[in-house]
């Protein structure tokens, strides 16, 4: 049993504080009639995604991060195309956590990913990220965490730094999880039940075979922000949330080769290239999501 709980506390991914784990999660989400800036056409906006990690305990000091996730999107990308567009991405997981002492901790994983249409696949589709994080231990419910994510994309090389913190009150009736400015949640909970708001955001790009006048990627940097409700069965270990929220529905074609020189977090240095398609205007969304979380501290009795 103490392996068991040993092993809980190293694998989450991004998240690396709380006092659980989400091994397994999947959601997919629906906008119905986004509007295409300057014009009467619209699109519906389709996304599914999963993620699975799986660790490997080394010793106590160590452990061995391992998982993948996989996702897609459904759009039309422009008025003018003749075809809905389908953007996969595979997303590999490999990592090592680090104890260092009683108060810091670190995680640094490598994310090589393939993001496309998945039709004609070529070295273009490979892109490789990866990120580290510090985490001080201020108080039992108390925790800091900050590091650094980077990737290569279509558009050029992205990073952004990572500020964040996880508390859980004493009665562990709210619950707040910040890594800003990736993401961001905060939750109430009742019983079995949980009412709560989050933020994603964070840039992708897909390399596209679509058959287009010149060869292009998509841009996606989506904002989205949700209330939820939240229910918990199996003593918590699945969790099943209904959301609601705005997404900026960012999804940019630009012919392939046209880059920006760097971007840091929002700030893009050097960007002089040609959106080939109108904006697509932020809208209104529905998502259901399904957890299978693990609660160590709990195994540890």
């Amino acid at each position: 049993m103490k392996k068991i709980v040993i092993l809980f506390l190293f694998i989450s991914f991004f998240s690396e504080a709380q006092e659980y784990v989400d091994v397994l999660k999947t959601g997919y989400s629906y906008t119905s009639n986004a509007k295409f800036e300057g014009s009467n056409e619209s699109t519906d906006v389709k996304s599914f995604e999963a993620g699975v990690t799986f660790p490997i305990v080394l010793n106590e000091k160590y452990a061995l991060i391992t998982g993948v996730n996989f996702s897609t999107n459904q759009l039309l990308l422009s008025p003018d195309f003749n075809q809905v567009t389908n953007l996969y991405s595979t997303l590999l997981k490999v990592g090592i956590a680090t104890t260092h002492s009683e108060k810091w901790s670190s995680t640094i994983v490598l994310l090589p990913k393939i993001s496309s249409d998945y039709k004609n696949l070529s070295s273009d589709d490979f892109y490789f990220g990866g990120f580290a994080v510090a985490k001080l231990k201020k108080s039992e419910h108390f925790k800091y965490r900050f590091g650094i994510y980077a990737s290569t994309e279509a558009f050029g090389l992205f990073a952004t730094p990572i500020f964040g913190f996880y508390y859980l009150s004493p009665s562990k009736k709210i619950e707040i999880d910040a890594s800003l400015p990736i993401s961001a949640d905060i939750n109430y909970r009742f019983g079995k039940a949980a009412v709560g708001i989050d933020y994603f955001g964070i840039g992708r790009s897909y390399n596209i075979s679509q058959e287009t006048s010149i060869p292009v990627y998509i841009e996606q940097s989506p904002l989205e922000f949700t209330t939820y409700f939240q229910y918990g069965i199996l003593e918590n270990n699945i969790l099943l949330r209904a959301k609601v929220g705005y997404s900026s529905n960012i999804h940019e074609v630009y012919q392939q080769g046209d880059k920006l020189d760097f971007r840091l977090s929002a700030f893009s240095f050097g960007d002089d290239r040609t959106q080939l398609n109108p904006d697509i205007l932020g809208s209104v969304f529905f998502k259901v999501e399904a957890i299978y979380r693990i609660h160590f501290k709990e195994k540890e009795k």
